[in-house]
């Protein structure tokens, strides 16, 4: 066995500790340790459960990229756009695109007998990806839409089927406004836009409740074909076109070159620039995650650093017996750092054991909840990461070890004549 491990195993035995000064200083440090490396794997674990959560519901309704028209119309309803299938191949063989679809929206007011209620209707067609709604299905199911007959099923959220009061196959009428484009008679080549009010009945086919009351409380979704004809577009006039990504990290990479492939008269948005208050949101989140951290392994090598500290005053007559029998300050400086390394191993595998420990609570029976109208989520989300826990480690081992140098520079003034003295 290693000369210094041995004697750092000596000075950390039960039976030598539990009389001493030492004992409660190490019990401290080492729960220090614990408790800072559990604070650490649970703070990781939540913000980045946040992140992907949120950006997840984000998603389900705006996708990671629209294609839309270049001159941007600030209302809910984007001007017509007819792009040439050549392009939507191309877009669609993009080697980080996954699915494209088409999408409209339209504004209108939704009545009952004894309520009305603004929405907007997203209207989308035959390829329209529902797997991201479908977790959220509350009653009934998502809408089925052929590519001849027009559907005159609608898909709502539960906050509005409680604010209407409304039940599944309930018959509702919806109104609009919708412009049309006229010759004027009296003036040849002269056009106009008249807007009249329209009508149109829908049946509830299915109610989803995702807890994001931006979204919730006002968008429902029907058959691309019913804002085409409310609109008086042809078949291949649509509002945009919704992109999904396998990775959303290249999101503005992969931004920048659909926007090389759809040529100048459309523009490629991203869901950070479409969304950005929620985004910039979770990028304050980040920083506080640093400076929790780094709090954290602050207080854990400050309490390492305390722990060392006690143990090497308690046994400086140890010390100067060690250094009377020829060991140099090098290898009396190496058992202290082997007593190091022990506290640290010992509280690194509490901390993981208590903050991996109550992630998998979490994930599992989600006991710590939250309200979903201010956190847009009804539950704490975890996202373990074996990479996050691996360098919580690594840098947690590496600041304390670094710091533990500091308090082992007390060894160098202890001479052996004043150390055996003072015993």
């Amino acid at each position: 066995m290693n000369f210094s491990s041995y004697i750092a195993r000596r000075i950390l035995n039960k039976n030598n500790v539990k009389n001493n000064m030492s004992s409660p200083i190490v019990k401290i440090g080492t729960t220090g340790i614990a408790l800072g490396v559990a604070v650490m794997i649970i703070t990781m674990a939540v913000i980045t459960g946040f992140q992907q959560q949120i950006t997840k519901k984000i998603t389900t309704f705006t996708a990671h990229l629209q294609i839309s028209d270049y001159n941007e119309n600030p209302s809910q309803e984007p001007n017509p756009i007819v792009v040439d299938g050549a392009v939507l191949k191309a877009v669609s063989a993009h080697h980080n695109v996954k699915h494209v679809q088409a999408f409209a929206t339209k504004n209108g007011i939704l009545k009952t007998k004894t309520e009305n209620e603004g929405i907007v209707l997203k209207g989308v067609s035959t390829d329209y990806d529902w797997s991201y709604l479908k977790p959220y299905v509350s009653e009934g199911s998502t809408l089925n839409i052929s590519d001849s007959a027009v559907s005159k099923d609608i898909f709502i959220s539960k906050g509005i089927a409680n604010k209407l009061n409304l039940k599944l196959n309930q018959k509702l009428l919806v109104y609009f406004m919708s412009k049309k484009k006229l010759a004027d008679t009296t003036f040849s080549g002269q056009n106009y836009i008249e807007y009249e009010p329209r009508v149109k009945d829908f049946y509830v086919k299915g109610i989803f409740n995702t807890g994001f009351a931006d979204f919730d409380k006002n968008l429902v979704f029907v058959d691309l074909k019913q804002i085409q004809k409310l609109n008086y577009w042809n078949p291949q006039q649509v509002g945009g076109y919704e992109v999904y990504l396998h990775d959303f990290s290249k999101l503005e990479q992969t931004q920048e070159e659909l926007n090389d492939i759809v040529g100048y008269d459309l523009i490629v948005n991203n869901v950070k620039q479409m969304q950005n208050a929620i985004f910039s949101w979770l990028d304050m989140i980040d920083v506080n995650a640093v400076i929790i951290i780094t709090l954290m392994v602050l207080v854990a090598a400050i309490n390492m650093i305390s722990a060392l500290l006690i143990l090497i005053l308690e046994r400086t007559n140890m010390v100067g017996i060690l250094k009377a029998m020829g060991l140099a300050n090098s290898r009396v400086r190496s058992v202290f750092f082997h007593v190091s390394l022990q506290l640290l191993a010992k509280g690194l595998l509490f901390g993981n054991i208590v903050g991996l420990g109550l992630c998998w609570a979490q994930m599992q029976f989600k006991f710590a909840t939250l309200n979903s109208a201010t956190y847009y989520l009804d539950y704490v989300p975890i996202n373990l990461s074996l990479v996050h826990v691996a360098l919580i480690n690594a840098g947690t081992i590496v600041v304390c070890l670094l710091m533990m140098f500091l308090p082992t520079l007390i060894l160098n003034r202890i001479t052996p004549v004043k150390a055996i003295r003072f015993s």
